[in-house]
């Protein structure tokens, strides 16, 4: 008997740590010892190891059985350790060559029957496992998919561990099934529809502004509100903004599938989510829900589910003022921070926020033959659930009237797909791109402070209505910048190199929700 070593991964949110998982059988009173900082899930390994071993018919050691994860300061949670815990024992027990189990990584948890069951977070530990230099990693068959999405490293699926051990038992390696990566799309090929219900903006009628305000959005980057009666179209607008966006680049898309992957949001036969998510969470979410959190694992939220995408919170003002306010943090930096006491983890969370509101309580339709009873007051208390700091981080804030039946009949013959809208938004985005050549920053949204107005400053006729609105206080320096953002994404969509005062006071507009 000797110690037999092999490599697993510890998730942390969603980046992944290696752990060293070292195996040892030797004199002593028999029994199993799991050592290493383990969480319960994890600690119930051993009744789960021993079951798979038994059941696939190979000899459980009748000694002392120690099995230590390092490092051991690292906190350790989940099932994902059951296959390389088995394969350690049985490389030290010497039904494994122990050679054989110490290069690959293996994921997986085992079933009591000795079958390997998917688990989370694939994409993020096999990610992990290629900067810790990985050639192989052993992976359950229902997550070959995604483990092949990373490049440069063998995947080898399994689907038992009697399967697994005969494969490593065997003096040639090629007796292993492997995948490799998944193959790339060429350059310059079409991408795929966008993956969700058939949507389109065409659908949308009488409401040209707010379509007008999508596209503006969606080129740069931009947050939105929209405060309209009932049945305007506020939900529609916002469940087609996606289809206005461009598909996620690869990074983007591993980014994205990583943060699923890791809250076990995957869509089933889509392994790789190559377009923004879209997320909608309902107004009695709690703040855990929507920033994330968890007791035991900490699991990423709304707000990180829409990382590269679109939040839409329907009915805002219904929404607790705690979830609200928890938002403030996101849209600043785009990344979110949870502190519990098991630790503090950091998820990216860079999304276009949507929010949607009725202008009063009562959420009746108003009519000349059956006004709204609602009081003024009532009015401006409803809408002051949303607190100022959070509107004054909004870019473009549209007010919605219901339409005539004249003006929706008229409205059709100006109607575009979403599809002609979505070439315009790439175009203004390819305009971006090359102007931000060289930054870390993709969309006029993330251009920050010093370079907004340094590197990105606008000419002082251009700026003169914007300084006019900050002397009255109509306007924040927060505000301010928010405007010159836009105004730069409003030159984008018609090729201009820099805006002009045409533009300022367009975005200043919809910056105040006057056009």
């Amino acid at each position: 008997m000797a110690v037999a070593r092999t490599r697993c991964v510890a998730l942390v949110g969603v980046s992944g740590h290696v752990v060293e998982v070292e195996a040892d059988v030797g004199h002593g009173i028999a029994g199993v010892h799991l050592i290493g900082m383990l969480d319960t899930a994890l600690s119930e390994a051993r009744d789960r190891v021993r079951s798979a071993v038994i059941n696939s018919r190979f000899p459980w050691p009748d000694a002392r059985v120690t099995i230590s994860l390092f490092p051991a300061s690292l906190p350790k949670r989940g099932s994902l350790f059951d296959l390389a815990i088995a394969v350690a024992l049985l490389g030290a027990a010497g039904v494994i060559p122990r050679q054989r189990v110490a290069p690959p990584f293996f994921l997986g948890e085992l079933g009591l029957d000795g079958s390997v069951r998917p688990v989370r977070g694939v994409l993020p530990a096999v990610l992990a496992a290629v900067e810790a230099g990985a050639q192989c990693v052993v992976v359950p068959m229902a997550n070959a998919e995604e483990a092949c999405l990373v490049p440069g490293i063998t995947v080898v699926p399994v689907l038992t561990l009697a399967e697994l051990v005969e494969n490593l038992r065997g003096g040639d390696e090629a007796c292993l099934p492997v995948m490799r990566e998944a193959e790339q799309p060429p350059p310059g090929a079409v991408p795929e529809a966008f993956e969700g219900p058939a949507l389109d903006l065409a659908d949308v009628a009488g409401q040209a502004m707010a379509r007008r305000a999508l596209e503006v959005c969606a080129a740069g980057g931009h947050n939105l509100w929209m405060l309209g009666q009932p049945g305007t179209g506020k939900t529609m607008l916002a469940e087609r903004l996606p289809t206005l966006l461009p598909p996620l680049d690869r990074d983007q898309a591993l980014e994205v599938t990583a943060i699923h992957s890791v809250a076990g949001a995957l869509p089933p036969g889509r392994p790789l989510l190559r377009h923004p998510p879209f997320m909608a969470p309902h107004h009695t979410a709690t703040v855990a829900a929507i920033v994330g959190g968890g007791s035991g694992v900490i699991r990423p939220g709304a707000v990180s589910l829409a990382h590269r995408g679109v939040l839409f919170l329907d009915e805002a003002p219904e929404f607790p003022a705690r979830v609200l306010d928890s938002l403030r943090q996101p849209l600043e930096s785009g990344q979110v921070t949870v502190a519990r006491a098991i630790g503090t983890v950091t998820f990216p969370a860079r999304f276009m926020l949507v929010l949607a509101a009725n202008p009063c309580p009562c959420a009746q339709p108003s009519t000349p033959e059956s006004p709204c009873q609602c009081t003024p007051h009532q009015r401006r208390r409803y809408l002051a659930r949303l607190s100022g700091p959070l509107v004054d981080r909004i870019d473009v804030k549209v007010k919605l009237a219901r339409s005539t039946r004249r003006e929706l009949l008229s409205d059709r013959q100006f109607i575009e797909p979403s599809a002609v809208v979505a070439e315009r938004v790439a175009l203004a985005r390819e305009r971006t791109l090359k102007r931000l050549a060289g930054t870390p920053w993709r969309c006029n949204a993330e251009i920050p402070t010093a370079a907004l107005h340094a590197d990105y400053r606008l000419p002082a006729p251009a700026m003169s209505p914007l300084y006019r609105c900050l002397d009255t206080g109509e306007l924040s320096a927060r505000g301010l910048d928010r405007v010159i953002r836009l105004s730069w994404t409003l030159a984008d969509l018609v090729g201009k190199d820099r805006p002009e005062l045409r533009d300022t006071t367009a975005a200043l507009a919809l910056w105040l929700g006057t056009d």
